[in-house]
């Protein structure tokens, strides 16, 4: 699977490992998800373009290359991305935001959109979409298509856990568009999450059930 990474860093494991656990408190695990997006957010965009400004240091003039942040959008998928937009922007605090809202129909397993908002210029912009989990994939491929229609210069996708089902639906619809995830678990349930997996993240974050 040439466009899906696995993020293996020992921190970002450790981290996951932790968000798991079952007894976690809702605070433990907020923290842990914007911990864990500051630290894939390096990922993510190590390939960024960069340009050479020229700036003074405390002994000369020098040039010396820089990001422009305002050029990244983070599209979070609500209502769960929006847990790892702080740790995100901890990281490119210059980068705009936007929103896509979709909720997942209980009967069919596909995604109902209620929000879009992205933010201007969308043509001069690259795209990372951001959902803690990657399960069936319908969400994140209506996200994605919804986005491209705004025409941005490229789109990855970034989640914590990836089911082998959702890859293959988010690949078959957008094979241009590479996932980022921190672990790709056994599968799908017969409710459609993903096992072992780590719960509903959303209701985690808010601090609701946690037994899907």
């Amino acid at each position: 699977m040439p466009q899906v990474h696995h993020v293996t860093h020992p921190l970002v494991q450790h981290k996951l490992t932790l968000m798991r656990m079952k007894d976690s408190s809702s605070n433990s695990f907020r923290t842990l998800l914007n911990e864990l997006a500051a630290l894939m957010a390096y990922e993510v965009t190590r390939d960024m373009p960069v340009v050479d400004v020229e700036i003074e240091t405390p002994m000369e003039t020098m040039h010396s290359p820089m990001i422009d942040g305002k050029k990244l959008t983070f599209a979070s998928i609500l209502r769960a991305g929006n847990g790892m937009i702080d740790g995100l922007l901890s990281v490119v605090p210059n980068a705009r935001v936007g929103h896509v809202g979709l909720y997942r129909d209980p009967a069919t397993l596909q995604a109902v959109e209620y929000y879009f908002k992205m933010p201007a210029d969308m043509e001069e912009r690259d795209v990372i979409v951001v959902d803690p989990m990657l399960a069936t994939g319908n969400s994140a491929a209506a996200a994605v298509t919804k986005i491209k229609s705004t025409k941005p210069r490229s789109i990855k996708f970034l989640c914590l856990l990836a089911a082998p089902e959702g890859i293959r639906t988010l690949h078959e619809a957008h094979p241009d568009v590479p996932i980022y995830t921190a672990a790709i678990d056994r599968g799908l349930n017969d409710h459609g999450y993903i096992v072992p997996g780590l719960g509903d993240a959303g209701d985690r974050i808010l601090g609701r059930d946690r037994s899907p």
